[in-house]
Formats: C-alpha cells, sequence, structure tokens
C-alpha cells in the first residue's frame, strides 16, 4: 500500500529481500488546468531501493515527439518532470507517471486540462505568455472573462483530497493563492463545494471540540525549527491527537526538551506543533486529527536558496538607524528575520523590505536603543546567516565591555583574495520569443571587474542585452530571446590578484516559429527596452546605488 493517496503500486515478488523495497511516490503530481499556449509541468519524486525507473505514458496518444514532450530528471532536487511547452487541447488528458524497479511498479494518474482561447485572443495571448503566469491580477481577470462560458476546467472530484484540507484550513485570502498554486480555475464552484464541506467538517469537530479558534499555517520560527499553531478546547480531555504528513502518520513528543523530531506543547488552550532540525524532506502537508476527524491542515514549503552573501555585524551609535542586509542565489519574496529567535515584522521598529528582483533583502531597526543589541538572523527556507547588532552609547552595556577589554595589540590583517564564483552559471534552455535571465555570483577583494562574452564576443556595451552587478550578483537579462542568442555565454572576473570565469550554454527552443525574431535590428531593440515600464526598472536600480 502506497504511504500518498492515489497511488497504486505492484509487486512482483512475494517476498522482498532485505534492504530491498519496491517504488513508491514521495511527491505525487499535481493536475493541471492551463490555458492554451502555455507551458505545462508535471513533477513527481519517487523512492524505491534499487532505484526506481521514471517514465510517462498518457491514455489517448503516444508520446514519441522529444520537442514535445521532455522528460527531465534534476538530481539536486531528486525531482522528475514531464514539459509540455505551448500545450493544445490536442494534449489534454489523462497521464500516468510510472516508477519502476526490479521488485515492482507505482503508477499515479494525473489530469491535464486545457482552456481554449479563441482566434480574437491570441493577439493578448502572445503578449501575456511573457508575463509570470501566477499574476494574481491575470488570474481574476481569467476567472472574470472565463465566468459562464463552456471551457473544460478542472471538475470538483478532480482536485485532491489534500488541496481541499489546504482549502478547509486556510484564511479566505490565501484562497486565491492555493488556486493559482493547484490549477482550480472554476473558483465559484469551489467556494460552494468549500462552504458544503465546511458545513460537514464542523458537525464532525463538534462530537469531540468545544473550541476551534487561532489557526496559523506552519512557518520557520527560528534557525533550525518551523512550528504551526492552533488554539483548541477538547470535551473530553482524554481524546487522542494525531499528527500526520502527507499521509502518514508521525509520532510526536510531548516534552518541551524533548530530542524527537516533532514536537507539541500545550500552553492553555494553545497547541503549538513543532518540526526540529530542518532538512529539506520536511517539506509537505501537516495534518492534525482528533479521534480521527481532521482539525487542521498547512502546507510547508522550503524553497532551494542559498546566501550568496550573509549578514555582517553592524555597529551603531545610539539613536541612528542600523541595516542588516544579504543576498540569495534564487528569487523569494519574503524571508523570516529574528532577534534572538524571536520573529520581527514590519512595525515602527523594524523596517523590512526587498529588492525588485526578490534577490536582497534587508532590515533597518530604527533609532536604536541599547536594548536593541543582540544577535539578529536572516532565515531563507532552511538557510539562516546571523550577525549581532552592537549598539554604542554612554550607558551602553555592550560599548562599556567593548572598551575595557585587554585586546592585544592589532596586527595587519591581509584580507585581499582573488576573484571565485560563489554561484557558478546554470545551464539554459528558452523558448524562442520569450525573456531569458541567467545570473552567478562573484566574490573578490579588490572588487573585480565583471565582463560577460557571447561566442567570446564582449557584450558590455551591447544594448540589446540589460547587465547588472549587485553585490556581486551578476545577473544578464536577454528581453526576446532568438536563434541569434544561441550559444555559449562566459563571465569573466578580473582583479589586480587574478581571473576567474565560468561558462554556460543558452539552448533556444522552437527555432521555426518565431524566425521574424532572428531579423529583428537594433532600432525596434532600443525602442523596446525604453517602455516605461523598463525605464521605471532602471530608475529603481539608480535609485537603489
Amino acid at each position: 500500500i502506497s504511504k500518498v493517496p492515489g497511488v497504486m503500486i505492484t509487486q512482483y515478488t512475494e517476498k522482498l529481500p532485505e534492504g530491498m523495497t519496491t517504488p513508491d511516490f514521495t511527491r505525487k503530481p499535481i493536475a493541471l488546468t492551463i490555458q492554451e499556449g502555455k507551458l505545462a509541468i508535471f513533477k513527481a519524486k519517487v523512492s524505491g531501493n534499487p532505484t526506481p525507473t521514471v517514465s510517462w505514458r498518457r491514455a489517448k496518444g503516444e508520446m514519441n515527439d522529444p520537442q514535445k514532450f521532455q522528460n527531465k530528471y534534476d538530481p539536486t532536487t531528486n525531482e522528475h518532470t514531464l514539459e509540455i511547452p505551448q500545450v493544445s487541447c490536442d494534449e489534454a488528458d489523462t497521464y500516468k507517471c510510472y516508477a519502476t524497479n526490479e521488485y515492482g511498479k507505482a503508477v499515479c494518474p494525473v489530469i491535464l486540462n486545457v482552456i481554449e482561447v479563441g482566434f480574437k485572443k491570441n493577439k493578448e495571448l502572445q503578449k501575456a505568455e511573457a508575463a509570470p503566469a501566477a499574476d494574481p491580477t491575470e488570474f481574476r481577470k481569467m476567472l472574470r472573462k472565463g465566468a459562464g462560458k463552456k471551457v473544460e476546467e478542472k471538475k470538483e472530484g478532480d482536485i485532491d483530497d489534500s488541496v481541499w484540507e489546504l482549502l478547509l484550513s486556510a484564511e479566505k485570502k490565501d484562497y486565491e493563492r492555493i488556486c493559482i498554486e493547484y490549477g482550480i480555475t472554476d473558483f465559484r464552484g469551489m467556494l460552494k463545494k468549500l462552504a458544503e464541506m465546511k458545513k460537514e467538517r464542523e458537525e464532525e469537530q463538534t462530537r469531540f471540540i468545544q473550541y476551534l479558534s487561532n489557526l496559523k499555517p506552519i512557518e520557520v520560527k527560528s534557525e533550525d525549527a518551523a512550528s504551526f499553531e492552533l488554539e483548541m478546547v477538547l470535551k473530553d480531555p482524554n481524546s487522542r491527537i494525531f499528527l500526520y504528513k502527507d499521509g502518514i502518520m508521525i509520532p510526536f513528543s510531548k516534552d518541551v526538551e524533548g530530542e524527537m523530531k516533532h514536537g507539541l506543547n500545550k500552553v492553555g488552550k494553545k497547541y503549538i506543533f513543532t518540526v526540529n532540525s530542518l532538512n529539506p524532506e520536511d517539506a509537505g502537508i501537516y495534518q492534525v486529527d482528533v479521534e480521527g476527524v481532521n482539525i487542521f491542515s498547512t502546507d510547508f514549503k522550503i524553497p532551494p536558496v542559498e546566501f550568496a552573501l550573509k549578514i555582517k555585524e553592524v555597529t551603531a551609535q545610539e539613536r541612528e538607524d542600523a541595516i542588516f542586509e544579504c543576498v540569495l542565489t534564487q528569487p523569494v519574496s519574503k524571508i523570516t528575520w529574528t532577534l534572538k529567535n524571536t520573529p520581527l515584522s514590519n512595525n515602527e521598529k523594524y523596517e523590512i523590505t526587498c529588492s525588485e528582483d526578490k534577490l536582497i533583502h534587508r532590515l533597518r531597526i530604527i533609532d536604536c536603543m541599547p536594548l536593541d543589541a543582540g544577535i539578529y538572523a536572516a532565515i531563507a527556507g532552511i538557510k539562516s546567516s546571523s550577525a549581532w547588532l552592537i549598539v554604542e552609547g554612554k550607558y551602553n552595556f555592550f560599548s562599556l565591555k567593548k572598551f575595557t577589554l585587554n585586546i592585544p595589540e592589532s596586527k595587519t590583517c591581509n584580507l585581499d583574495s582573488p576573484p571565485r564564483f560563489m554561484v557558478p552559471l546554470k545551464i539554459h534552455t528558452a523558448p524562442q520569443g520569450y525573456e531569458c535571465y541567467m545570473s552567478c555570483a562573484v566574490r573578490g577583494n579588490p572588487t573585480p571587474h565583471v565582463t560577460w562574452y557571447h561566442n567570446n564576443v564582449s557584450l558590455n556595451t551591447d544594448t540589446n542585452y540589460y547587465i547588472t552587478n549587485t553585490c556581486g550578483v551578476c545577473s544578464i537579462l536577454i528581453l526576446r530571446v532568438g536563434a541569434k542568442d544561441m550559444g555559449e555565454y562566459k563571465v569573466m572576473a578580473e582583479s589586480p590578484l587574478g581571473r576567474a570565469e565560468c561558462t554556460t550554454n543558452l539552448t533556444v527552443r522552437g527555432k521555426g516559429l518565431h524566425e521574424e525574431l532572428t531579423s529583428l535590428d537594433e532600432s525596434y531593440t532600443i525602442k523596446h527596452l525604453m517602455t516605461a515600464g523598463f525605464l521605471s526598472s532602471i530608475l529603481k536600480v539608480v535609485l537603489y546605488l
């Protein structure tokens, strides 16, 4: 029996050798409802010993065209993907993901629904292809335009049970985000079904629950722990509480100082569930049940992000502002800032901001006082960076302590270092006509000079490319990729202490579909770059610098 609902496992032998297992899914693919012409992606993670082979099939046709059906595997995340670029109604079907080894196979079906776009909408669709698919404003427009029209949408029965559990526990402001994430476009139908399910759930809960409120989703609270909480009063204090992750019951400790992975701390009416010693495998849907009745579900996502530049110690004078800053390797819209393991939020004391590309994050401590001194931490995903804030003033303990220490005579310390790449360029494949963004992170002292090359030709003065270098994060943006942009890209960092370089290759898909793009002259490129939106982005960068 699979650990994940909806997965069917077939075992080839009656008894398995010691240490051997049949394949299973640790993360199954999610059903999609997507507009015609977009990129459809199914993702899955599997387990088993020996390591299973993953393949994909569809119910009503073949998948022999490698340009149309692209199977990929990412060894860093152990994620198998099926990509279908520029999806059409012909690809709308039930797909099956197979994980196979010599002891058995696991099969998980998933549905792809495609919303047709009329001829009159083709021009608008082409414009929309360059915009993020998950933009909430565009999603709301799509829902309004689709109201009352006969399009193929995800039916209520196609929505996974775990998604319904998330919706039942979520606040209304989060409905739209969950619908975007799991491809639900029948928003009205979802709300109607959800109201019915909430009524049934409340009737079930009243058998065991006297009071339930303040359900807070899971968040990373400290440098190595995440927690979620709720306020609850049981009719019978002896009722059993169960914790599940991705449908599997997991043990937990009620001892606050316990060493178990999962723990429960009860303070009055408040129940606080904690996940300790975080690692990427802790991602998933957590569910709390009382005597078999679901009370709360929350989805824990861990982005694959690292710190390109960590926060550093800051010394500030009393009544002045202090700023911590870090740079990430992947765009993240929001990170957690803490002081002595206590989460901080935007208020009169703290100002939390991030750059437009979501790579640079800042914390400003306003009007520093001696009590503001301490260890601050920036937490992104399950990675963290911490540093001291020292506040100097007449009555500051840290200032007095700092100047009464017997510090040996200082010696000159050479901090110079040759250039080196902290985050190298990655191999990119982009559809023709789309934009392409490549970045890397370089470090060195003195700060190295960075030059971009395409097929050994310098791009630093080429107006067809938008090149930036912020705090060592070097990036290049190609607004509309064409066949001329294919080839090798190289970044060279040079300083008096040496030189470093890294390279990657850009592959352009769909070469015959937009051949006219290759004939674009320089005047059109400059005109395209000088749009109001792009000028606004340049102005923000200049103001920041």
